[in-house]
């Protein structure tokens, strides 16, 4: 699904910037890509994700 509808950017892109990379935050994914960089309804969700992705992270470490 789009996340980022300005720049195309999918929440399989985020969440494998969250795994791949460890980015934690917004402020990470906004490093490496353009997201909310122009009308923002897309950074609640993305903060959405990046907490179910680390949660679940978490959850098949343990």
């Amino acid at each position: 699904m789009y996340v980022c509808l300005c720049h195309g950017i999918s929440d399989k892109k985020i969440r494998k910037l969250a795994i791949d990379e460890g980015i934690t935050d917004i402020r990470g994914i906004k490093k490496c890509t353009a997201l909310g960089s122009q009308c923002g309804k897309c950074v609640k969700l993305t903060k959405e994700i990046l907490a179910e992705t680390q949660y679940l992270q978490v959850q098949k470490a343990s």
